[in-house]
């Protein structure tokens, strides 16, 4: 087989112009949480789902390195999908998944 015949197609970026989010945002029907856990396993739980909503938003936004991604920049796109501003902690969660689903 020809070298040439490996090379993959040319593909469209969209890193060069930024996405618009798709509104109005509509979550996913919630389900209900297991209980008899402690109270922190809860608040964890939510800040997990609250960083990855936030981490999808910003990747949908164009923002693709966790660097571009600062509080000021988290924070504003949670107001833009309707989310409570997020905590300093779950800002630092958010730039961890964007590194770490690379």
């Amino acid at each position: 087989m020809p070298a040439a015949a490996l090379k993959p197609l040319p593909t469209q970026s969209t890193a060069r112009r930024p996405v618009l989010l798709d509104l109005p945002y509509t979550p996913v029907e919630k389900s209900p949480l297991p209980p008899g856990r402690p109270r922190e396993w809860y608040v964890t739980h939510n800040r997990r789902l609250k960083a990855m909503r936030l981490a999808i938003a910003l990747l949908d936004s164009g923002v693709y390195v966790p660097n571009q991604a600062r509080n000021e920049t988290i924070r504003s796109t949670a107001e833009l999908i309707g989310v409570h501003p997020p905590s300093d902690t779950t800002c630092h969660m958010v730039r961890a998944l964007m590194r770490y689903s690379r």
